[in-house]
């Protein structure tokens, strides 16, 4: 019997006990659709609400284009949820555990910001206070880290109440900030929200499996399916040319969930499946999230070193985010996107490979990914770079300056 086999005769028997795949993606493809339908009202909504971003001189789009696009992503995530708690094979993740709740109210509450932002327009700090309000309440309702594995001493450390939602809003503020920095491109960051979330599903579904369809492992599974679907479902609306943009609503929402699933999967992990020096066994789930996220916390921590340096907010916008500098070496807008898509989704089949194939064909498979979208990155700043000792002109159709983008 195979290992799908295996867990499709696990998620038949008992009442939400096992794997249940099919009910998942159930899940994953209602959020999906409730996302793709009420985006297109959203987006009529948003241009009578006045919610219409007209282009700065920082950024790529060209022409006014809507926001608010994460109010629905936001009603697929909630849309698919709902469903979810129907499904008999599901009820366990919220018959047992609050983590569903903390997630819907947490996110509600970082949607109202986003809103807010999108429309009349919030300074850093005001943003930032919004931000730990809503991670605050994930830690209060019980999504908090309890237990953390201290390298040095090879010992494991029980967090208190105090400690664990220290650490928990400081999770989801990295988060946050890196998913609403990185989101400059059409489609940037609902891709990438897509890649994590069905990275991190993937490895929740291995997690139900290995603890025998334990309960505390049904929330981050659920959760990070339905983001998936709010994320995919909201694609077709934004990707280049993008008809509306998720806004700080949206961005603020992903990073928000990809908090709270690294948290639940992560931080209160039994240490009887894992053992207590088991460091990858307990941290895993948010060094998943953390693989996935490298090029967005890296834009988020280059930006604040750049903007440190040059005496300013390390809040306060420019034009030199990664995806602005490959524009600027000549990918056209898509390319860029589809290049980020490349990295992060290399960063997380090397995280979460090795829970599905063989470790060692995981890092041959990783490095090879590497190499070739290093290779494929380079390719503009080669050709430019050869141009120029050839004594040629920049290139006719991206210039000296980047992409094709119409919006972004």
């Amino acid at each position: 019997m195979t290992s799908v086999d295996t867990a499709l005769v696990l998620a038949q028997s008992g009442r939400g006990a096992g794997v249940p795949l099919r009910e998942l993606l159930l899940v994953l493809l209602t959020a999906a659709v409730v996302t793709f339908l009420a985006t297109g009202l959203v987006r009529i909504a948003a241009i009578r609400f006045g919610a219409v971003a007209a282009p700065r001189e920082r950024d790529v789009h060209v022409i006014p284009t809507p926001r608010l696009g994460g109010v629905g992503m936001y009603l697929g995530l909630v849309a698919g949820l709902v469903f979810a708690q129907q499904l008999p094979a599901l009820t366990r993740g919220f018959e047992y555990t609050s983590d569903m709740s903390a997630a819907l109210v947490a996110g509600s509450i970082i949607v109202v910001v986003g809103i807010i932002d999108d429309r009349w327009g919030l300074d850093a700090l005001t943003k930032f206070v919004g931000q730990v309000t809503a991670a605050g309440v994930l830690a209060v309702m019980g999504v908090s880290w309890i237990v953390i594995f201290d390298p040095f001493s090879g010992n494991t450390l029980v967090l208190d109440q105090l400690q664990g939602g220290l650490i928990t809003v400081a999770v989801a503020a990295v988060m946050i900030n890196a998913m609403n920095f990185v989101d400059g491109l059409d489609g940037l960051a609902a891709g990438i929200g897509l890649i994590a979330a069905v990275a991190i599903c993937l490895f929740s579904v291995g997690l139900l499996h290995d603890q025998g369809g334990d309960v505390s492992a049904y929330p981050p599974a659920l959760i990070a399916a339905a983001l998936a679907g709010a994320c995919l479902g909201f694609l077709p609306h934004n990707f280049q040319p993008a008809r509306i943009f998720m806004g700080d609503s949206g961005s603020m929402l992903i990073g928000l969930m990809l908090a709270a699933v690294s948290t639940s999967a992560s931080g209160r992990i039994p240490l009887a499946a894992y053992g207590t020096r088991d460091l990858l066994g307990l941290l895993s789930p948010l060094l998943l999230v953390g693989a996935v996220m490298f090029i967005p916390i890296l834009d988020l921590l280059l930006a604040i070193v750049r903007r440190t340096r040059a005496g300013v907010s390390p809040f306060s916008p420019d034009k030199m985010h990664l995806h602005h500098r490959l524009l600027q070496i000549g990918h056209s807008h898509r390319r860029v996107v589809l290049l980020i898509y490349l990295w992060v989704g290399v960063l997380a089949f090397g995280a979460v490979g090795s829970a599905l194939i063989d470790r060692r064909a995981v890092v041959l498979l990783t490095a090879a990914g590497l190499v070739f979208a290093l290779v494929v990155t380079a390719v503009p700043a080669l050709r430019h770079s050869d141009a120029e000792s050839r004594g040629d002109g920049p290139d006719p159709v991206h210039g000296a300056g980047g992409g094709d983008g119409e919006v972004g």
